[in-house]
């Protein structure tokens, strides 16, 4: 055997040894793993039947604390803590709304509230077995006598039973808190969306395209598509097939029809717009993107602004996104979007980088653009820098914010 320049012959043949003795059956029986993985966390979306509710003396006002029963952790059964509020309605039914907390979070009694205020049922929900007391060294959240698994880094628990894994009991977490919700006499069923911040952004994004049931969903920083991300997602998922083949809700986002609201900043440093843009390019339904700047990244950050609670209350009333982009075009460095809107605009920008790399790494700058309008369609133009990287137009209405598809200059 000739040797080859810098490798020697001996490992060459070593190297296929190695690559002879996988044969194709190997091949197709880890693609058949993966194939019965992505069945199993599609069955999570036939969780309908209504589990059951433990009561506590808890209370406050219309709020009341609880636990529900949920999946079985390695062996042994677990209960999920939650806030449940219903305001008073004397009109008919109440929409409803099922709240995901991110890293470090807990079920929010404010946030129940914060919807309650705006004529929803909600019911937010602790996915890492804690309740809302903080730990005795204030780092953390009390863990209950009934908590299934807690949340392993960034996936770091891919290598155990599906089952055992952290995203699969917070899904079905997620999904049981829909059948209890939608259970309730005074809750619409057909009227019961989902948001969720930061890794609840993550798990409503993946939660969408396994129940389909969710009227709406609101994602607030979370995403999939995280594997080429260029941060510490990236890092830990590249070479993590379980997340590119199983997890990553883009492997499910074919599926997702109900309007969605995809709400962040151009400076969040955890989720990358380009991975946001994947995922609502690759569902079919509607959708509306909300990137405001300055905006920040946290629980409050994400529930404060009106625009998650506007969205909600425009697919219960009209069915539809209060706003949508209908046309996006470049030509030479004149940018062009129109949006078909219910709500007048009084103002409109173009926000645009002329940086590389993470997008929430980058300098953002806002430009002034013209706004036009002509009937329920307003077009936002705007000249783009021609040292501009990526950017995306911004319409305002009052303190609601429409966004245009991110978009980046193709090198």
């Amino acid at each position: 055997m000739k040797r080859m320049s810098g490798f020697p012959a001996v490992h060459l043949i070593a190297v296929l040894f190695v690559l002879s003795s996988i044969t194709r059956s190997d091949v197709l029986a880890v693609a058949d793993d993966f194939a019965v993985a992505r069945q199993q966390v599609l069955d999570l979306g036939s969780l309908t039947e209504t589990p059951r509710v433990f009561e506590t003396d808890e209370t406050d006002g219309d709020l009341r604390a609880i636990y529900f029963e949920a999946l079985p952790w390695q062996g042994k059964p677990t209960r999920v803590f939650a806030w449940l509020g219903i305001p008073e309605n004397t009109t008919g039914k109440l929409p409803g709304v099922v709240l995901v907390h991110g890293g470090g979070g807990t079920a929010f009694k404010e946030w129940v509230e914060k919807w309650n205020s705006h004529g929803f049922a909600a019911i937010s929900i602790a996915v890492e077995g804690q309740t809302d007391k903080r730990a005795e060294d204030r780092k953390g959240w009390q863990r209950h006598s009934w908590a299934g698994p807690q949340r392993d880094g960034i996936y770091g628990d891919s290598a155990n039973p599906l089952k055992d894994q952290w995203m699969y009991h917070a899904v079905a977490d997620t999904g049981l808190a829909n059948t209890l919700l939608r259970s309730l006499p005074e809750v619409d069923s057909e009227n019961v969306g989902v948001a969720g911040i930061s890794w609840g952004g993550v798990i409503t994004s993946t939660v969408i395209g396994i129940d389909t049931r969710f009227r709406f969903a609101i994602p607030t920083y979370g995403c999939g598509h995280l594997f080429n991300a260029g941060n510490q997602y990236g890092r830990a998922l590249g070479n993590n097939e379980l997340y590119k083949r199983v997890w990553d809700p883009v492997v499910r986002m074919d599926r997702v029809n109900m309007p969605v609201q995809w709400l962040s900043w151009p400076g969040d440093q955890h989720f990358p717009l380009d991975c946001q843009a994947a995922c609502y390019q690759a569902a079919p339904g509607p959708h509306l993107v909300t990137l405001i700047p300055g905006m920040k990244h946290g629980h409050g950050a994400g529930w404060n602004p009106p625009d998650s609670y506007a969205f909600a209350q425009s697919i219960i009333d009209d069915g539809k996104p209060w706003c949508q982009q209908t046309i996006a075009t470049l030509d030479g460095d004149e940018v062009q979007v129109t949006f078909e809107s219910t709500k007048p605009f009084d103002k409109a920008s173009l926000v645009w980088t002329a940086d590389d790399g993470v997008t929430g790494d980058r300098e953002w700058t806002s430009s002034s653009a013209v706004l036009s309008r002509s009937g329920d369609e307003w077009t936002v133009s705007a000249s783009l820098p021609p040292q501009a990287t990526a950017w995306f137009v911004n319409a305002n209405s009052g303190k609601l914010t429409a966004s245009s598809d991110f978009q980046e200059r193709r090198k």
